[in-house]
């Protein structure tokens, strides 16, 4: 697959943060990790991986803004883009040594997404996404899966923790989608929960309480993917709502009326 010079510096800066990542989970053990906040930890290997990837993405281009989960926002020189950036989603499988977390980096262009990297480190695994170039897999080309109906779906999606989220409302939401699918799985880092869709492993996904840096990459996957994305009321404004709906087209259809069905 052939890719621009932007998507080649995303990918660039992923990777060599990934690398720092994987050397750190190597050493999980010995890291030190601070509170954040109940059920939410942030550990060294998180600021070193964003300093990298900073450091790479502002040398490529100095003009452009950043949205990043640890350091915040940057305005953009150019008043046009804006890198959205986790460095380490997924932190807490991080923590317990569970191999899937990813670096996640997407480039919003006048407020659209236009490109996406993800790279799961621990597996090798690197996706990739250009507006109107598709998605790919460690240059793979990627669809979503073909499935339509919930009965043979295995959708994934995010459980409130400690401190965070409805746990009620989601209880309900969960209760009305096990009814209706083959399987729901929770894996604990919402970019590669949205690669998967895009990969066709997952077929559909929901999560709420996410933040803009949770998703960005994740996004532009599944749409290169030919999947659907909007937020539980049907719209696309994920970022403000903070909760999202991925599948195809019909499942993402009847994923959203699932999830919306009275007690």
């Amino acid at each position: 697959m052939a890719r621009s010079a932007l998507l080649n510096v995303m990918v660039q800066a992923a990777m060599k943060a990934g690398r720092s990542l994987a050397r750190d989970f190597g050493e999980v053990q010995n890291l030190q990790v601070s509170l954040k906040g109940p059920g939410d930890y942030v550990s060294q290997a998180d600021h070193r991986a964003e300093k990298i990837i900073f450091q790479e993405l502002s040398r490529a281009r100095p003009d452009y803004g950043f949205l990043m989960e640890e350091s915040g926002e940057i305005a953009a020189k150019d008043g046009q883009h804006r890198w959205i950036v986790d460095p380490l989603d997924g932190t807490t499988n991080f923590l317990h040594g569970i191999p899937f977390f990813a670096v996640s980096i997407a480039l919003e262009r006048q407020g659209q997404i236009v490109a996406g990297v993800i790279y799961n480190p621990a597996l090798d695994e690197l996706y990739t996404a250009e507006r109107g170039g598709g998605a790919f897999l460690n240059d793979r080309r990627l669809r979503v899966a073909a499935r339509t109906k919930l009965v043979d779906a295995v959708i994934g999606t995010g459980i409130p923790h400690l401190g965070v989220g409805h746990h009620g409302h989601y209880l309900v939401e969960l209760r009305n989608v096990m009814a209706e699918v083959s399987g729901v799985r929770r894996m604990g880092a919402a970019a590669l929960d949205l690669a998967s869709v895009a990969a066709g492993r997952l077929d559909g996904f929901w999560e709420d309480g996410l933040s803009p840096w949770d998703m960005a990459a994740g996004i532009i996957m599944v749409r290169e993917a030919g999947g659907f994305l909007s937020d539980k009321n049907g719209g696309q404004d994920m970022f403000t709502t903070r909760n999202i709906v991925a599948g195809n087209e019909a499942i993402h259809r009847a994923l959203l009326k699932t999830i919306k069905k009275p007690i």
